[in-house]
């Protein structure tokens, strides 16, 4: 394995994960905020990973990309010490709920071993014994002011007095889904004391993930913290998920998908808010806390297709659509999407749910003046599908200061420009 370029003024940090959607956003964001990071990420690019996603940063002297499983000890043993790891954010993870129906093992094995692989070895790295970190990571400021070290035999758990000696621990930071609460009533909203309630696989794996890294906390007195997002969206999202799906079949001129009567709600959050949120969290939440990080701007499935299909119609009329080539790339866009046309854009916005669930889509060249909206069809709902998420972002926003760059209706045109910029489209 080549050996990474390390400067000994610099702090190495391990990201897993990143090759995937939220990871591939959050790399570069980091590298060019803190010139003091060296990043080490640990990706076996299954479905969900893709290298392309983090062209920009291949040849950057900061950043190493290994391939790897995070269940493979041995490996990861190696990475802590060949690289000195002294920080931990934790992407990786399975995380199609559908996928984990028809598969939960795979599940399992990576979103619960594979986070226990990784804490446990961070654990044993950086403590010489539960409740007392290895004397290199204390930098010389350890003392009954600082740092209270309950020596009894019930091993209690030490206070951290000092908020910059916590700061200066190697620190364990896992990424996690509002998913593991399950599903919401028409009113409240998730919070950090929501008790968990998983429904998928995917969430129940997740929420044992959760678990590990707090009894790490609790147990050992690992320097950990979890965030719980809602959904995002934004550039580099996988194919799969709903947003890419709404417009990518939108502009081959296929059938947009809806599972059920397309009514389910989520709590969408742009990218680059969220990583915004991890980066505070990272460095400036407590040790052992859980912060969710939400985008408060709530949508139906078809209140969000129908707001793509709006945009859409503006930028790229249906009418250019050449269904017989779905493949066909034509040449690159020049998006300026106005405010006035946004303003336009929810003025015309009607509300989707009258809209039957069993009504068959249209093929557009059936009209000169048809909308992306008529490729709309309804499919058979997932299981496992809760009926709404929602998150209270109150603790990240009072706590860290943490606010959304961008509401919805402005986060969705910057989603539709990269889409249409990535397949090439001239409008």
């Amino acid at each position: 394995m080549e050996k990474f370029k390390i400067q000994n003024s610099k702090l190495n940090i391990l990201l897993t994960g990143t090759a995937g959607f939220i990871g591939s956003n959050f790399v570069p964001y980091f590298l060019d905020k803190y010139p003091n990071y060296n990043l080490v990420n640990l990706d076996l690019l299954t479905y969900a990973g893709n290298l392309d996603n983090l062209k920009e940063c291949e040849n950057h002297p900061r950043y190493k990309f290994i391939k790897g499983d995070i269940c493979n000890r041995e490996l990861v043993e190696f990475i802590f010490n060949e690289y000195d790891i002294q920080g931990v954010i934790h992407f990786a993870a399975e995380s199609h709920v559908d996928n984990s129906i028809k598969n939960p093992g795979v599940f399992v094995q990576t979103n619960v071993t594979g986070t226990f692989t990784l804490v446990d070895v961070a654990y044993k790295y950086w403590m010489e014994k539960p409740f007392k970190y290895r004397d290199r990571y204390l930098n010389g400021i350890v003392n009954d002011e600082c740092l209270m070290l309950n020596e009894k035999e019930d091993n209690s758990k030490f206070k951290i007095k000092n908020s910059t000696l916590e700061a200066s621990l190697p620190r364990f930071h896992h990424i996690s889904t509002d998913e593991v609460y399950g599903t919401l009533n028409e009113t409240d909203l998730f919070t950090e004391k929501t008790p968990y309630a998983p429904n998928s696989p995917y969430s129940a794996s997740k929420a044992s993930s959760d678990m590990i890294i707090r009894a790490y906390n609790e147990t050992y007195g690992l320097n950990t913290v979890i965030t719980n997002c809602s959904n995002n969206y934004g550039p580099k999202q996988h194919d799969e998920k709903l947003i890419p799906t709404i417009i990518r079949n939108a502009l081959k001129g296929n059938p947009i998908p809806i599972y059920g009567d397309g009514k389910n709600i989520r709590d969408w959050l742009y990218v680059l808010d969220h990583c915004k949120g991890i980066d505070l969290v990272y460095h400036n939440g407590k040790t052992g806390e859980t912060y969710n990080i939400g985008g408060r701007n709530e949508r139906t499935n078809l209140q969000i297709v129908d707001k793509i299909c709006e945009i859409l119609d503006e930028v790229h009329p249906i009418k250019n659509i050449r269904h017989s080539e779905p493949n066909h790339r034509h040449s690159e866009p020049n998006i300026r999407h106005s405010e006035q046309s946004e303003e336009s854009s929810l003025a015309t916005h009607r509300d989707s749910s009258s809209r039957h669930p069993e009504q068959n889509h249209r093929h557009p060249e059936q009209s000169e003046g048809s909308s992306y909206k008529d490729l709309i069809t309804f499919v058979e709902d997932r299981a496992g599908h809760d009926r709404r998420y929602a998150i209270d972002a109150t603790k990240l926003e009072n706590e860290l200061g943490w606010k959304a760059d961008e509401n919805f209706d402005s986060g969705i045109v910057k989603t539709i420009e990269w889409y249409l910029n990535k397949y090439g489209i001239n409008r």
